[in-house]
Protein backbone atom coordinates (compact mmCIF):
# COMPACT_ATOMS: atom_id res chain seq x y z
CA UNK A 1 0.00 0.00 0.00
CA UNK A 2 1.11 3.58 -0.54
CA UNK A 3 2.18 5.72 2.42
CA UNK A 4 -0.82 6.43 4.57
CA UNK A 5 -0.99 10.18 4.23
CA UNK A 6 -4.27 10.60 6.01
CA UNK A 7 -3.27 8.28 8.84
CA UNK A 8 -0.23 10.48 9.39
CA UNK A 9 -2.52 13.47 9.72
CA UNK A 10 -4.44 11.61 12.37
CA UNK A 11 -1.27 11.00 14.35
CA UNK A 12 -0.17 14.61 14.08
CA UNK A 13 -3.46 15.85 15.47
CA UNK A 14 -3.93 13.16 18.09
CA UNK A 15 -2.01 14.90 20.86
CA UNK A 16 -4.45 17.80 21.06
CA UNK A 17 -7.79 16.56 19.75
CA UNK A 18 -9.75 13.72 21.37
CA UNK A 19 -11.25 11.58 18.61
CA UNK A 20 -13.78 8.81 18.24
CA UNK A 21 -13.68 7.21 14.81
CA UNK A 22 -16.60 5.25 13.42
CA UNK A 23 -15.16 1.71 13.14
CA UNK A 24 -11.66 3.08 13.63
CA UNK A 25 -8.93 3.20 11.01
CA UNK A 26 -8.51 -0.59 10.95
CA UNK A 27 -12.21 -1.21 10.50
CA UNK A 28 -12.92 1.40 7.83
CA UNK A 29 -9.82 0.41 5.84
CA UNK A 30 -10.78 -3.26 5.77
CA UNK A 31 -14.45 -2.59 5.11
CA UNK A 32 -13.83 -0.38 2.08
CA UNK A 33 -11.28 -2.76 0.57
CA UNK A 34 -13.59 -5.72 1.15
CA UNK A 35 -16.35 -3.86 -0.69
CA UNK A 36 -14.03 -3.32 -3.68
CA UNK A 37 -13.35 -7.05 -3.84
CA UNK A 38 -17.08 -7.85 -3.71
CA UNK A 39 -17.77 -5.92 -6.92
CA UNK A 40 -18.22 -7.71 -10.26
CA UNK A 41 -15.14 -7.52 -12.47
CA UNK A 42 -16.85 -5.36 -15.08
CA UNK A 43 -16.83 -2.41 -12.66
CA UNK A 44 -14.64 -3.82 -9.92
CA UNK A 45 -11.36 -3.53 -11.82
CA UNK A 46 -11.74 0.25 -12.01
CA UNK A 47 -12.30 0.40 -8.25
CA UNK A 48 -9.38 -1.95 -7.69
CA UNK A 49 -7.09 0.32 -9.71
CA UNK A 50 -7.78 2.94 -7.04
CA UNK A 51 -7.90 0.71 -3.98
CA UNK A 52 -5.22 2.70 -2.17
CA UNK A 53 -7.25 5.87 -2.46
CA UNK A 54 -10.55 4.22 -1.55
CA UNK A 55 -8.94 2.65 1.52
CA UNK A 56 -7.20 5.84 2.67
CA UNK A 57 -10.22 8.03 1.97
CA UNK A 58 -12.34 5.71 4.12
CA UNK A 59 -11.31 7.66 7.24
CA UNK A 60 -11.43 11.17 5.77
CA UNK A 61 -15.00 11.93 6.88
CA UNK A 62 -13.77 11.45 10.47
CA UNK A 63 -10.72 13.61 9.81
CA UNK A 64 -12.97 16.39 8.50
CA UNK A 65 -15.17 16.04 11.56
CA UNK A 66 -12.46 15.98 14.20
CA UNK A 67 -9.28 17.48 12.83
CA UNK A 68 -10.83 20.22 10.73
CA UNK A 69 -13.76 20.72 13.11
CA UNK A 70 -16.16 20.72 10.16
CA UNK A 71 -19.49 21.72 11.71
CA UNK A 72 -21.51 20.28 8.84
CA UNK A 73 -19.72 16.94 8.80
CA UNK A 74 -20.57 15.67 12.27
CA UNK A 75 -24.29 15.08 11.81
CA UNK A 76 -23.69 12.95 8.71
CA UNK A 77 -22.26 10.09 10.79
CA UNK A 78 -25.12 9.25 13.13
CA UNK A 79 -28.77 9.52 13.97
CA UNK A 80 -30.07 9.61 17.55
CA UNK A 81 -33.23 7.63 16.87
CA UNK A 82 -34.56 8.14 20.40
CA UNK A 83 -34.60 11.91 19.83
CA UNK A 84 -36.87 11.40 16.83
CA UNK A 85 -39.15 9.11 18.88
CA UNK A 86 -38.38 6.43 16.31
CA UNK A 87 -40.65 3.40 16.14
CA UNK A 88 -40.51 2.40 12.46
CA UNK A 89 -39.07 3.75 9.23
CA UNK A 90 -42.50 4.32 7.76
CA UNK A 91 -43.01 7.17 10.22
CA UNK A 92 -39.77 8.95 9.30
CA UNK A 93 -39.40 11.61 6.58
CA UNK A 94 -38.55 10.06 3.23
CA UNK A 95 -36.00 12.67 2.08
CA UNK A 96 -33.59 15.22 3.48
CA UNK A 97 -35.88 18.05 2.37
CA UNK A 98 -38.81 16.46 4.17
CA UNK A 99 -36.69 15.97 7.27
CA UNK A 100 -35.66 19.63 7.25
CA UNK A 101 -39.25 20.71 6.78
CA UNK A 102 -40.41 18.57 9.71
CA UNK A 103 -37.59 19.02 12.22
CA UNK A 104 -35.60 22.06 11.10
CA UNK A 105 -31.88 22.25 10.29
CA UNK A 106 -30.79 22.94 13.87
CA UNK A 107 -32.47 19.80 15.18
CA UNK A 108 -31.01 17.67 12.41
CA UNK A 109 -27.53 19.08 12.99
CA UNK A 110 -27.84 18.13 16.65
CA UNK A 111 -29.47 14.70 16.36
CA UNK A 112 -28.05 13.47 13.06
CA UNK A 113 -28.90 12.89 9.40
CA UNK A 114 -27.11 9.60 8.63
CA UNK A 115 -29.84 7.79 6.61
CA UNK A 116 -30.78 10.86 4.60
CA UNK A 117 -27.13 11.62 3.95
CA UNK A 118 -26.60 8.11 2.56
CA UNK A 119 -29.55 8.53 0.20
CA UNK A 120 -28.33 11.93 -0.99
CA UNK A 121 -24.85 10.59 -1.63
CA UNK A 122 -26.28 7.78 -3.71
CA UNK A 123 -27.91 10.34 -5.99
CA UNK A 124 -24.61 12.18 -6.36
CA UNK A 125 -22.59 9.00 -6.97
CA UNK A 126 -25.04 7.79 -9.62
CA UNK A 127 -24.80 11.14 -11.41
CA UNK A 128 -21.00 11.11 -11.24
CA UNK A 129 -20.93 7.62 -12.74
CA UNK A 130 -23.42 8.52 -15.45
CA UNK A 131 -21.22 11.43 -16.50
CA UNK A 132 -17.96 9.52 -15.95
CA UNK A 133 -16.48 12.12 -13.61
CA UNK A 134 -13.62 10.00 -12.31
CA UNK A 135 -12.50 12.11 -9.35
CA UNK A 136 -16.05 12.54 -8.06
CA UNK A 137 -16.77 8.83 -8.42
CA UNK A 138 -13.80 7.92 -6.26
CA UNK A 139 -14.38 10.54 -3.57
CA UNK A 140 -18.10 9.90 -3.32
CA UNK A 141 -17.77 6.11 -3.34
CA UNK A 142 -15.10 6.12 -0.63
CA UNK A 143 -17.02 8.55 1.59
CA UNK A 144 -20.29 6.71 1.04
CA UNK A 145 -18.51 3.57 2.20
CA UNK A 146 -17.63 5.34 5.44
CA UNK A 147 -21.20 6.41 6.17
CA UNK A 148 -22.66 3.01 5.34
CA UNK A 149 -20.13 1.41 7.67
CA UNK A 150 -21.12 3.91 10.38
CA UNK A 151 -24.73 2.86 9.90
CA UNK A 152 -23.71 -0.67 10.88
CA UNK A 153 -22.11 0.49 14.12
CA UNK A 154 -25.05 0.24 16.56
CA UNK A 155 -24.03 3.18 18.75
CA UNK A 156 -24.20 5.49 15.73
CA UNK A 157 -27.97 5.06 15.91
CA UNK A 158 -28.38 5.91 19.59
CA UNK A 159 -28.28 8.93 21.85
CA UNK A 160 -26.18 6.82 24.24
CA UNK A 161 -23.41 6.87 21.66
CA UNK A 162 -20.52 6.44 24.07
CA UNK A 163 -22.23 4.81 27.03
CA UNK A 164 -22.34 8.19 28.75
CA UNK A 165 -25.91 7.63 29.92
CA UNK A 166 -25.20 4.23 31.48
CA UNK A 167 -21.80 4.74 33.11
CA UNK A 168 -19.96 3.05 30.23
CA UNK A 169 -17.94 5.92 28.78
CA UNK A 170 -15.40 4.57 26.29
CA UNK A 171 -17.48 1.66 25.03
CA UNK A 172 -17.79 3.24 21.57
CA UNK A 173 -14.09 3.01 20.70
CA UNK A 174 -13.80 -0.26 22.64
CA UNK A 175 -16.43 -1.97 20.48
CA UNK A 176 -15.60 -0.53 17.08
CA UNK A 177 -11.82 -0.07 17.27
CA UNK A 178 -10.09 -2.09 19.98
CA UNK A 179 -12.04 -5.31 19.44
CA UNK A 180 -11.45 -5.44 15.65
CA UNK A 181 -7.78 -4.57 16.12
CA UNK A 182 -7.35 -7.37 18.65
CA UNK A 183 -9.43 -10.08 17.00
CA UNK A 184 -10.03 -9.00 13.41
CA UNK A 185 -7.20 -11.12 12.05
CA UNK A 186 -9.41 -14.15 12.63
CA UNK A 187 -12.53 -12.71 10.99
CA UNK A 188 -13.89 -14.23 7.81
CA UNK A 189 -15.09 -11.20 5.87
CA UNK A 190 -15.96 -12.71 2.50
CA UNK A 191 -19.43 -11.79 1.25
CA UNK A 192 -21.51 -12.53 -1.83
CA UNK A 193 -21.00 -10.62 -5.05
CA UNK A 194 -22.68 -7.24 -5.07
CA UNK A 195 -26.35 -7.23 -6.03
CA UNK A 196 -28.81 -4.57 -7.13
CA UNK A 197 -30.91 -2.75 -4.51
CA UNK A 198 -34.40 -2.03 -5.86
CA UNK A 199 -35.37 0.34 -3.03
CA UNK A 200 -32.51 2.38 -1.54
CA UNK A 201 -34.69 4.15 1.01
CA UNK A 202 -36.11 0.93 2.44
CA UNK A 203 -32.71 -0.75 2.48
CA UNK A 204 -31.10 2.22 4.20
CA UNK A 205 -33.69 2.33 6.97
CA UNK A 206 -33.63 -1.46 7.36
CA UNK A 207 -29.89 -1.10 7.89
CA UNK A 208 -30.35 1.61 10.54
CA UNK A 209 -33.13 -0.33 12.26
CA UNK A 210 -31.14 -3.57 12.33
CA UNK A 211 -28.15 -1.83 13.90
CA UNK A 212 -30.29 -0.07 16.48
CA UNK A 213 -31.69 -3.37 17.67
CA UNK A 214 -28.19 -4.36 18.80
CA UNK A 215 -27.65 -1.36 21.06
CA UNK A 216 -29.18 -2.77 24.24
CA UNK A 217 -27.38 -6.09 23.81
CA UNK A 218 -23.89 -4.67 23.46
CA UNK A 219 -24.48 -2.24 26.34
CA UNK A 220 -26.08 -4.72 28.73
CA UNK A 221 -23.36 -7.35 28.26
CA UNK A 222 -20.60 -4.87 29.01
CA UNK A 223 -22.55 -3.30 31.88
CA UNK A 224 -22.76 -6.64 33.65
CA UNK A 225 -19.06 -7.24 33.07
CA UNK A 226 -18.24 -3.88 34.63
CA UNK A 227 -20.18 -4.76 37.75
CA UNK A 228 -18.36 -8.09 38.03
CA UNK A 229 -14.85 -6.73 37.46
CA UNK A 230 -12.84 -4.08 39.34
CA UNK A 231 -11.12 -1.34 37.34
CA UNK A 232 -7.76 -3.08 37.32
CA UNK A 233 -9.40 -6.04 35.57
CA UNK A 234 -11.23 -3.85 33.06
CA UNK A 235 -8.36 -1.63 31.92
CA UNK A 236 -4.65 -1.60 31.42
CA UNK A 237 -3.45 0.40 34.43
CA UNK A 238 -0.43 2.69 34.43
CA UNK A 239 2.11 3.36 37.17
CA UNK A 240 -0.14 6.10 38.50
CA UNK A 241 -2.90 3.58 39.08
CA UNK A 242 -5.08 5.12 36.37
CA UNK A 243 -6.33 3.43 33.18
CA UNK A 244 -3.95 3.76 30.24
CA UNK A 245 -5.39 5.79 27.36
CA UNK A 246 -4.68 5.50 23.67
CA UNK A 247 -3.48 8.36 21.48
CA UNK A 248 -7.05 9.55 21.03
CA UNK A 249 -7.86 9.65 24.74
CA UNK A 250 -9.90 6.43 24.90
CA UNK A 251 -9.24 4.00 27.77
CA UNK A 252 -7.42 0.82 26.78
CA UNK A 253 -9.22 -2.28 28.02
CA UNK A 254 -7.28 -5.26 29.34
CA UNK A 255 -6.89 -8.11 26.87
CA UNK A 256 -8.73 -10.68 29.00
CA UNK A 257 -11.64 -8.30 29.55
CA UNK A 258 -11.79 -7.54 25.82
CA UNK A 259 -11.59 -11.23 24.96
CA UNK A 260 -14.48 -12.19 27.25
CA UNK A 261 -16.61 -9.30 25.96
CA UNK A 262 -15.85 -10.21 22.36
CA UNK A 263 -16.86 -13.82 23.01
CA UNK A 264 -20.07 -12.84 24.80
CA UNK A 265 -21.05 -10.64 21.83
CA UNK A 266 -21.31 -13.85 19.81
CA UNK A 267 -19.70 -12.60 16.60
CA UNK A 268 -21.54 -9.28 16.58
CA UNK A 269 -18.55 -7.16 15.56
CA UNK A 270 -17.50 -9.54 12.80
CA UNK A 271 -21.08 -9.83 11.54
CA UNK A 272 -21.53 -6.06 11.41
CA UNK A 273 -18.25 -5.64 9.56
CA UNK A 274 -19.29 -8.25 7.02
CA UNK A 275 -22.73 -6.64 6.65
CA UNK A 276 -21.01 -3.29 6.06
CA UNK A 277 -18.89 -4.75 3.27
CA UNK A 278 -21.89 -6.34 1.59
CA UNK A 279 -23.97 -3.18 1.82
CA UNK A 280 -21.27 -0.87 0.48
CA UNK A 281 -20.63 -3.13 -2.51
CA UNK A 282 -24.38 -3.31 -3.15
CA UNK A 283 -24.79 0.47 -3.00
CA UNK A 284 -21.83 1.11 -5.32
CA UNK A 285 -23.11 -1.52 -7.74
CA UNK A 286 -26.63 -0.10 -7.66
CA UNK A 287 -25.34 3.41 -8.46
CA UNK A 288 -23.43 1.97 -11.40
CA UNK A 289 -26.44 0.06 -12.74
CA UNK A 290 -28.72 3.10 -12.34
CA UNK A 291 -26.11 5.17 -14.18
CA UNK A 292 -26.49 2.87 -17.18
CA UNK A 293 -23.50 0.60 -16.51
CA UNK A 294 -20.89 2.99 -17.93
CA UNK A 295 -17.51 1.54 -18.88
CA UNK A 296 -15.43 2.83 -15.99
CA UNK A 297 -12.25 1.08 -17.09
CA UNK A 298 -11.88 3.53 -19.95
CA UNK A 299 -11.30 6.25 -17.34
CA UNK A 300 -7.88 4.70 -16.64
CA UNK A 301 -4.96 4.09 -19.01
CA UNK A 302 -4.92 0.47 -20.18
CA UNK A 303 -1.43 0.13 -18.73
CA UNK A 304 -2.76 0.78 -15.22
CA UNK A 305 -5.33 -2.00 -15.48
CA UNK A 306 -2.79 -4.39 -16.97
CA UNK A 307 -0.27 -3.59 -14.25
CA UNK A 308 -2.80 -4.32 -11.49
CA UNK A 309 -4.25 -7.49 -13.02
CA UNK A 310 -1.92 -9.94 -11.27
CA UNK A 311 -2.36 -8.29 -7.86
CA UNK A 312 -6.13 -8.32 -8.37
CA UNK A 313 -6.07 -12.08 -8.94
CA UNK A 314 -4.01 -12.64 -5.79
CA UNK A 315 -6.28 -10.44 -3.69
CA UNK A 316 -9.36 -12.21 -5.04
CA UNK A 317 -7.86 -15.60 -4.19
CA UNK A 318 -7.31 -14.51 -0.58
CA UNK A 319 -10.70 -12.79 -0.49
CA UNK A 320 -12.50 -16.02 -1.30
CA UNK A 321 -11.00 -17.53 1.85
CA UNK A 322 -12.38 -14.62 3.86
CA UNK A 323 -9.12 -12.68 4.09
CA UNK A 324 -8.26 -9.14 3.02
CA UNK A 325 -4.59 -8.89 2.09
CA UNK A 326 -2.22 -5.98 1.74
CA UNK A 327 -3.45 -3.67 4.50
CA UNK A 328 -1.27 -2.27 7.24
CA UNK A 329 -3.63 0.03 9.06
CA UNK A 330 -2.35 2.27 11.84
CA UNK A 331 -3.23 0.98 15.27
CA UNK A 332 -5.31 3.05 17.67
CA UNK A 333 -4.90 0.68 20.63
Amino acid sequence: MKKKIFAVLLLISASSIPMVFGWGVWGHNHINKGAVLALPHEMGMFFYNHTDFIVEESVMPDVRKHMYNDKVEGSRHYIDLERFEYTAAIHMPATMDEAIAKYGKDTLEKYGILPWNIEDMMVKLTDAMKNKRKTEILYLAADLGHYIADAHMPLHTSINHNGQLTGQVGIHAFWESQLPELFGKDYRLYVANAHYIPDIRKTTWDMIDSSHQLVNTLLSIESKMRKDNPNDKQYLVGADGQPVKNKFGSPVHAYEYAHVYHELLGGMVENQMRASIQAIADYWYTAWVDAGKPNLEELDPVSVTERNAAAYKEDMKAWKTGKIKGLRSDKEF
